[in-house]
């Protein structure tokens, strides 16, 4: 994720194999060539003031995966490499799949977006690495329901799932999702306590989420303080769209608790 380059490969131009491997300085991840599919989202904990690691290499997703339903990406590569910006692009019959990530410390915003030709819905696997978890963030839940400023403006305060781990007092992320919306699992019931004191039914894993994202819409997360900043969801919008909306310090940031209480994380770890 260096040198500055803007053009098509030849699928055969980036290695014998089943994979694109990305090697950034803080980031990595391995990208799967027929499907887009993501594999080992690693950060790497280099050494950098903005660190979320502390400094020790940290496996985040074992993989991110979008079900195509039996198309395949055949066509060339486009890729886009601007300072620590990646856009990677491939098509194949009634599918176009991109993928947008930044090579920095707090690992940045990465973005996957699928395309199909029916305008169908696309389900997107996510799974944690094993030192990971995904929790029901307590210091949103004491403050759910308040109305906190945001910009020019004020703004309710949601619950709020993170993900997180038990080595890393800084490491927090979320998934974010552009015109989707997440499966509840069946078999995955968890019983969340309110601010008033009464219970919430969270049907949400502790090591899986999925979701079904429309054609053009993105799945992706967001890392660090932008995980866990109190700011509305991102515009609905399927075509020439922006990775996130710009917040630019104008939110509230609730942060969360470290070490993450047990009663907080979600369970099982997986259907």
């Amino acid at each position: 994720m260096r040198a500055p380059q803007d053009r098509d490969l030849p699928i055969d131009a980036l290695g014998s194999g089943g994979v694109i491997t990305v090697r950034g300085k803080y980031v990595e991840f391995d990208i799967d060539k027929a499907s887009f599919g993501i594999f080992n989202y690693t950060l790497t904990g280099a050494a950098n003031r903005l660190d979320i690691t502390g400094g020790r290499r940290t496996p985040v997703f074992d993989s991110k995966l979008p079900d195509h339903r039996g198309l395949v990406l055949t066509g060339a590569v486009e890729l886009e490499l601007k300072e620590e910006s990646l856009q990677i692009l491939r098509e194949g019959p009634g599918l176009t799949m991109k993928v947008q990530a930044k090579d920095c410390a707090q690992g940045g915003v990465f973005q996957m977006e699928p395309e199909r030709a029916d305008q169908t819905a696309t389900m997107f696997t996510h799974v944690l690495a094993a030192e990971a978890f995904y929790f029901d963030n307590g210091n949103f839940r004491q403050r759910e329901g308040d109305r906190v400023p945001y910009k020019e403006t004020f703004i309710t305060v949601p619950s709020r799932i993170n993900f997180g781990n038990d080595f890393s007092r800084k490491f927090v992320g979320r998934d974010s999702a552009q015109v989707a919306e997440r499966i509840d699992e069946s078999s995955c019931v968890n019983q969340i306590r309110t601010r008033t004191g009464t219970f919430e039914e969270v049907r949400h894993c502790g090591r899986l989420s999925r979701w079904m994202v429309a054609s053009g819409g993105r799945m992706g997360q967001v890392m660090g303080e932008d995980a866990v900043e109190v700011a509305p969801p991102a515009t609905t919008c399927i075509k020439k769209c922006q990775a996130r909306n710009r917040v630019r310090g104008q939110a509230v940031v609730l942060g969360f608790p470290f070490p993450v209480p047990f009663e907080q994380r979600l369970k099982p770890p997986l259907p």
